[in-house]
């Protein structure tokens, strides 16, 4: 087998993997919101990934950005993706969205992706904007059915679908502009530079907050929710899918990611069901239906003639 076919082999379930390591994202922020601040958290799982790659980048003999200015594109991706992607998931499920709606809010990034291809002049079919309006009815069908009524830990309100927008914002601007500025480079550095900013923008917000980190309780035990959610959220979320997903995007598979994306939304919704109880209604089932119907409108690359 030929270099070129070994590498395609390996990056062909590279997509696959990263959505399935991603969906557990939503379920780890609903085990560690009764243990933990949200941003708190957060700017300790950024300390703790960069005491992860810092030894693996002096072992492997990693090589830096060599530029000034690919370590500011490097920064602001980092404070999109991180900062401002996982800050507002965090925020919102801490104001007691439930994961499966966060996941679906979220799941719209290739539906605001096409939205703001449009808008630069990209061609727009009318399979893709069936898809856009299919994708926004099915979440408004979701938003509204919980919308001050869900149930405890499961409920929308402004407060907490501001956040959640703020976080499918920040994914889709941080994936378009990582796309069209960063420079290819080792995953292992260029992770570490974002996670760097994304914990200078993150710890003085985190200082703000006024509870503190449930380590232990009240009988000594050691927390083993809060625990394993942070050693998930180290190994499994920032070393692996987003390292995985920096590659992706840099390898131009960045379509093959968006296009398996809308499977997160009900496979989210199914884990919080099975987890946490978060109810499956019929109102629910046909919003992710629709939601995902609309995405896969708008990713599904047509066949040739």
């Amino acid at each position: 087998m030929s270099a070129q076919a070994t590498q395609d082999a390996w990056l062909r379930p590279m997509p696959w993997a990263f959505v399935l390591i991603w969906s557990t994202g939503f379920i780890v922020a609903r085990y560690a919101m009764p243990h933990a601040p949200p941003l708190q958290f957060l700017a300790l799982r950024y300390v703790l990934s960069i005491l992860c790659f810092l030894p693996w980048i002096w072992y492997a003999g990693v090589h830096w950005p060599r530029q000034r200015l690919q370590w500011l594109h490097l920064a602001l991706t980092g404070v999109l993706m991180h900062a401002g992607y996982l800050g507002g998931v965090w925020v919102a499920v801490n104001a007691g969205m439930g994961a499966g709606l966060v996941a679906l809010i979220v799941g719209l990034q290739p539906v605001l992706t096409a939205v703001w291809l449009s808008g630069t002049g990209a061609r727009v079919t009318r399979r893709q904007w069936l898809g856009l309006w299919l994708g926004f009815l099915g979440l408004v069908l979701v938003v509204w059915h919980k919308l001050g009524s869900g149930a405890p830990g499961d409920q929308a309100t402004w407060f907490n679908l501001s956040f959640a927008v703020l976080a499918l914002c920040a994914i889709t601007a941080g994936t378009l502009y990582q796309k069209r500025f960063v420079q290819a480079c080792d995953v292992r550095s260029a992770n570490t530079v974002q996670l760097l900013a994304a914990l200078l923008v993150t710890l003085p917000l985190a200082l703000l907050e006024t509870d503190a980190m449930r380590w232990f309780d009240a009988g000594g035990a050691f927390n083993w929710e809060l625990g394993a959610a942070m050693a998930w959220s180290v190994l499994g979320l920032t070393l692996g899918a987003s390292s995985l997903l920096y590659l992706l995007i840099q390898r131009g598979a960045a379509t093959s990611v968006t296009s398996l994306m809308y499977l997160v939304p009900p496979c989210t919704a199914l884990l919080a069901w099975l987890l946490f109880r978060e109810p499956i209604t019929f109102v629910t089932v046909v919003g992710v239906a629709l939601t995902a119907l609309g995405v896969s409108l708008v990713v599904r690359v047509p066949k040739n003639p």
